[in-house]
């Protein structure tokens, strides 16, 4: 019997966290080569520090002249995601800190072992295990810190880039613990949020006048107490910010970017990735299946785990746990999982609408409890499996 009065705290961090500007970069990347060419080739990784960024990894397109002419553009790319998060401080600025472009052309021994030919099926793109969880606990069927974390940063990133609140700046962290009873969220104990803002002469009293109505407003009523511990900016000043204040390394935030800590980690990041590499298009179907597990009322909670082998299409494993709430016997679901949707990667591509260029909004504020969009994006998030998946048990 698992615990149900405890407290849990997740984490996220905003899109001018310094790691956060290099995943969008990476995506962003991503989503030029794919809109050229949706069956493109995309390994990209992206670093950021003082004044410099630097892109590397590996690419590929079918002609070899577009391939040429999109290298020329990533520098460009690289400025825009920059501009769009909001960087114009003196160490790091859109229109003068120095890109250097790194990328080459993706390696044929890799190429071999993914590509479709003869009588072989299009391959994984590298061994690894990928989990999928969700919970009834909140609306998106994610566990509530997590969803929480990501809503505080992405209401403060909408005011300071609507012009409300002027004085916030890109670079922010949030952290709540929040306490369960009878294994469901009901408070929060305390609350964390480190933002940077534009005046050394502005106290942590000053910033939290600024941020708190707007966490107050993100939070379900009741959640916040008098006893709930409140932490703003609790070193003082945080004026130097970004990849100026800290370096940023694309994939470094795959706890944030998935369920906060509340369910295992494959450990592969998604950012820069194409859709041939399961690390990503796997965790999202993943997400897909145990989503639509709990969504069809089979259970309360549901962790899936994936595993592939690179060269080969079929998972190796598929494994799921209810954590003892389900209605049904988890080797049901086990079973049903696979008459219901192909594994293998170009199964999932298809299933889920992967090959678009979808992948820039992932970078930040998570890559599951958004709301499924109109062009695709977030088609991982949909329930429209549950029925199957029920029938089908």
């Amino acid at each position: 019997m698992s615990r149900q009065n405890y407290i849990f705290t997740s984490e996220s961090v905003s899109e001018g966290h310094p790691d956060k500007v290099c995943d969008r970069i990476s995506d962003a990347v991503l989503d030029a080569f794919l809109a050229e060419e949706p069956e493109a080739r995309v390994a990209c990784e992206t670093f950021a520090t003082t004044n410099r960024v630097v892109i590397g990894g590996e690419v590929g397109l079918s002609d070899p002249d577009k391939l040429a002419e999109y290298m020329q553009r990533v520098p460009d790319i690289a400025r825009s995601c920059i501009k769009g998060i909001g960087y114009e401080q003196d160490k790091f600025h859109h229109a003068t800190c120095e890109i250097t472009n790194l990328l080459h052309e993706q390696s044929a021994h890799i190429a071999q072992g993914v590509d479709a030919r003869d009588n072989k099926d299009e391959g994984a793109g590298d061994q690894g295990i990928m989990f999928g969880y969700a919970t009834n606990e909140t609306e998106a069927l994610m566990p509530a810190p997590i969803q929480y974390a990501h809503a505080i940063l992405r209401r403060l990133a909408e005011v300071r880039k609507s012009g409300a609140e002027p004085l916030l700046r890109p670079d922010a962290k949030s952290q709540l613990s929040v306490r369960y009873e009878g294994g469901k969220p009901v408070g929060v104990t305390s609350i964390v949020l480190s933002t940077q803002h534009a005046d050394e002469s502005q106290t942590s009293a000053d910033i939290r006048a600024i941020v708190e109505p707007y966490i107050r407003e993100v939070l379900p009523e009741g959640w916040i107490t008098e006893a709930t511990e409140w932490w703003v900016n609790p070193t003082g000043t945080f004026v130097i910010g970004g990849p100026d204040g800290d370096a940023g390394l694309t994939g470094r935030k795959i706890i944030v970017d998935t369920y906060g800590g509340a369910a295992p980690h494959g450990g592969g990041a998604f950012s820069g990735k194409d859709p041939t590499k399961v690390d990503r298009s796997a965790a999202y179907a993943a997400r897909y299946l145990a989503k639509n597990v709990v969504a069809s009322g089979m259970a309360e909670r549901c962790t899936i785990q994936l595993s592939y082998a690179i060269g080969v299409s079929h998972p190796l494993s598929i494994y799921a746990d209810t954590h003892g709430t389900g209605e049904v016997d988890a080797a049901a679901i086990e079973t049903a999982i696979p008459r219901v949707m192909d594994l293998t990667p170009r199964g999932i591509r298809t299933h889920l609408g992967l090959n678009r260029p979808i992948f820039q909004r992932t970078a930040a504020y998570g890559h599951f409890g958004r709301a499924p969009e109109a062009d695709g994006g977030f088609s991982w998030e949909r329930t429209d499996l549950a029925d199957a998946l029920k029938s089908a048990v």
